[in-house]
């Protein structure tokens, strides 16, 4: 008897308009805020230290690239802040007058080295003007020669300071060196630093764009990293279902053997529609529009991107 009001209880929920009324549910499908890992500076990449599908904690090494102009560079920038140091102690000690001669051939050389780089400035200019080279090799000379008009600036400052009966402008001048040079090595030790491309996040390494030997292009990705939590669920629906719909409401989801328990809150809404219709919206053709939403997955998931899912909203 109990079995057949069991049969009797489960046939009349089916009936239209008896039973418990299901909230509705909409399709969509996972995807993931991606984070791309990318050089500063191009180089060929010398070793991969994780792989795909590879789960990485904050701060793990990731990838190294070439590093020898780097270094080479750190070391000439450490040597002039030797050489800048021993300036600045020889002045507070007291300096000979041969050292006028020294900034004197020091500024001859530059003022050479400007003629060069203007040279250089006006053929590479030529060359992009008949489209054989490209902006950036222009750019270059042109930085190269701001480089050199500088440095002839400063070494005439230098000369003049260097002529004054006042010591202590002197002092003041290679107390000046002495920072920029400092400076300079400091960026060229984080220019060697940023060689190691470590990971931002805890996450899943999704993908690797470059192999050992190839030439990493700068800016360009060679990981892309799927953070702990950038999951989320995009989903569309009705015009009618959208007024019911607020922020940081809770959604069910739930697809082909997934679990029963994912949870998810909505975390965007479009304000305009997906496809709208040719025609006046009618009362029949306004339940044709579909409007986007995000919702952040919750918890521990195993879900993949591209996995289709239904979204309901949670009772």
């Amino acid at each position: 008897m109990n079995d057949f009001l069991g049969w009797f209880a489960a046939l009349f929920a089916f009936l239209p308009g008896m039973g418990t009324a299901q909230p509705p549910a909409w399709s969509g499908y996972v995807e993931a805020d991606y984070v791309y890992v990318a050089p500063v500076a191009a180089g060929t990449v010398l070793a991969l230290s994780v792989s795909e599908q590879q789960r990485v904690n904050k701060g793990d090494l990731l990838v190294v690239l070439s590093a020898l102009q780097q270094s080479a560079a750190l070391d000439a920038a450490l040597a002039r802040v030797t050489a800048a140091e021993a300036n600045l102690h020889n002045l507070e000690s007291g300096s000979r007058i041969e050292e006028i001669d020294v900034v004197r051939a020091s500024l001859a050389r530059a003022e050479a080295d400007r003629t060069l780089a203007g040279q250089n400035l006006t053929r590479s200019q030529k060359l992009f003007d008949e489209g054989l080279i490209p902006n950036a090799q222009v750019d270059q000379a042109r930085a190269a020669f701001a480089s050199a008009e500088a440095l002839v600036a400063q070494l005439k400052a230098q000369l003049a300071v260097a002529e004054l009966p006042a010591r202590s402008q002197q002092q003041i001048s290679a107390q000046a060196s002495l920072e920029a040079a400092i400076a300079d090595a400091a960026r060229a030790r984080a220019d060697l630093f940023d060689r190691s491309l470590g990971a931002p996040a805890a996450g899943i390494v999704e993908r690797i764009y470059f192999d050992p030997g190839e030439m990493a292009v700068s800016g360009a990705p060679v990981v892309a990293l799927r953070p702990d939590g950038a999951l989320k669920v995009k989903f569309f629906i009705p015009e009618a279902a959208r007024a019911g719909l607020v922020l940081g409401q809770g959604l069910s989801v739930s697809c082909d053997g997934c679990p029963d328990d994912l949870t998810a809150t909505l975390d965007f809404l479009a304000s305009d529609p997906q496809f709208t219709a040719p025609i006046i919206y009618s009362r029949e053709e306004r339940g044709r529009l579909v409007y986007l939403a995000e919702a952040r997955l919750e918890g521990e998931v195993t879900l993949q991107p591209g996995q289709p899912v239904s979204v309901a909203v949670r009772p």
